[in-house]
């Protein structure tokens, strides 16, 4: 059966034989991920840095409502991951996202976003590695920061070059540890609470604490839209779910479930944890540049268990990380297929692992070292970097829900035949697209973040240069001839 390639307008054939290989004999990417895999992977996207590092500063900027902050982020972007499911399974021919929005909206779209999403994995990859050199200090404070992110780095390329089994199964175990962690914290922090723990300066845990000192909104309606700037971070990563999808076994039925997981585990990782951190210590006493988490367990009196949450968050790092090699690695090697990228990143090794994207990607994460001997503070950095990403992946998460919209209007009877439809459609979509733009002005309220917002526009242009080069190309020309074919006798 002949099927037309979804990004190319080429005619493809549908064959049998090695999963492993196409057509033509040559490898491409296999479905080693199993469930377990996938689901782990989505916790681990869900539970980023950002909760572990960044949300001392987010409590001290919003106080209590911080809460809100989280779970309307959290909201928001469960409705992204429900059209990007949808439209990933209506054609198990895409690899991630990339693919759709070079499919729905022309092979532009599949460029800026996929190499879009590099960056922004690149970007969020160097604020990890400056995290876990913070990390590592606990323990070495005298210790040369470059020498642990020189080794993260290392450790990292050597995670993934194996197998994508070899990256899922190190996966599971980062986002259990993550896990176990935060479990932990709510257990402890409710005894406490439930024991009226006081403090040694007097202060008792009590759930009143969370609203006994200036109410839920003490830093104003300022304040809270302050809250936005650091906590949209601690979500990237949400999509990487969607990366998986040509690694994925059985995805029709993995990947609904590790989406429809999403609002539980923000509910439980994010709202609970942060009540229970605010119950035990007032807001004003939590420090915006350490982790709430280890001074918790420190104020319990459990000092070797605050080394252990140390490493958690540690780990935490070493995850976010992890993941964003991974995913850039395939974004790559799908912008090589299609000819976005240089042919060398589209080859696979002999275990199906596209090892020269990995290779470059991990170079790329050495700009962490110039950052971390510039002089900055690690929470300077770190504030920089996050907020260049945050920008980044809502323009990621923009182009799914622009796609989203072209999909309902250009094929209504793909979305009749899906059993995975998008809940409030494109009404919901419009609303969502409205929230990012709140987003963006939130970042423009601070000084650290608005001078980050101002420089990222530098890599739009860079893009565009990449891309005035790029579309001259012979294949280029056939694809945009292919995709303006369909639009007309779409009647678009």
């Amino acid at each position: 059966m002949a099927e037309q390639n979804f990004s190319t307008g080429s005619i493809e054939l549908e064959t049998g034989g090695d999963p492993g290989t196409g057509s033509a004999g040559e490898p491409h990417l296999s479905r080693q991920l199993s469930n377990r895999h996938i689901q782990m992977i989505a916790i681990g996207g869900a539970i980023g840095t950002g909760l572990f590092m960044g949300s001392g500063k987010t409590i001290s900027l919003a106080g209590p409502s911080v809460i809100f902050v989280y779970m309307i982020i959290g909201f928001a972007l469960f409705f992204v991951m429900r059209a990007m499911g949808e439209l990933l399974l209506s054609n198990l021919h895409y690899k991630s996202f990339s693919d759709f929005t070079a499919d729905l909206l022309g092979p532009w779209a599949g460029f800026f976003t996929g190499w879009t999403y590099w960056f922004c994995w690149i970007v969020t990859g160097v604020a990890e590695v400056i995290a876990i050199s913070g990390y590592v200090r606990y323990w070495w404070p005298d210790l040369q920061l470059w020498i642990p992110a020189l080794a993260a780095i290392a450790a990292l390329l050597l995670l993934n070059l194996p197998t994508a089994r070899a990256f899922g199964e190190a996966e599971f175990w980062f986002a259990l540890i993550k896990i176990i962690a935060i479990v932990g914290l709510i257990v402890v922090g409710l005894v406490m609470v439930f024991t009226h723990f006081t403090s040694p300066n007097g202060v008792q845990a009590g759930f009143d604490n969370l609203w006994n000192d200036g109410g839920m909104f003490p830093t104003g309606v300022l304040g809270f839209v302050a809250g936005f700037q650091i906590a949209v971070f601690a979500f990237v990563g949400i999509e990487l779910v969607g990366t998986t999808a040509a690694e994925a076994k059985d995805p029709e039925k993995n990947l609904p479930r590790a989406i429809n997981s999403i609002p539980f585990r923000i509910l439980l990782f994010y709202v609970v944890s942060l009540i229970v951190i605010m119950s035990v210590t007032p807001w004003r006493g939590v420090m915006p540049n350490e982790s709430p988490f280890t001074a918790m367990f420190a104020l319990a009196g459990l000092g070797s268990a605050a080394g252990v949450v140390q490493f958690v968050v540690l780990t935490s790092a070493a995850s976010s990380a992890n993941a964003g090699v991974y995913s850039t690695s395939r974004m790559v090697y799908g912008l090589a297929q299609e000819g976005d990228a240089p042919a060398r990143l589209g080859k696979l090794s002999s275990r199906r692992v596209p090892a020269n994207a990995l290779i470059v990607s991990s170079i790329f994460l050495l700009a962490a070292l110039a950052l971390l001997m510039s002089g900055e503070s690690v929470i300077e950095a770190f504030t920089a970097v996050t907020t260049i990403a945050s920008v980044l992946f809502i323009f990621v998460w923009t182009m799914i829900l622009a796609s989203y919209l072209v999909y309902r209007k250009r094929r209504p009877e793909l979305h009749e035949a899906s059993k995975f439809k998008m809940p409030g459609g494109v009404a919901v979509c419009w609303v969502i697209l409205g929230f990012f733009a709140f987003i963006i002005w939130a970042l423009t309220r601070e000084p650290d973040t608005l001078h980050a917002l101002l420089i990222t526009p530098i890599w739009f242009v860079v893009l565009g240069i990449g891309w005035a080069v790029t579309r001259r190309r012979a294949s280029h020309r056939a694809r945009y001839a292919a995709f303006e074919e369909e639009l007309e006798e779409g009647g678009m």
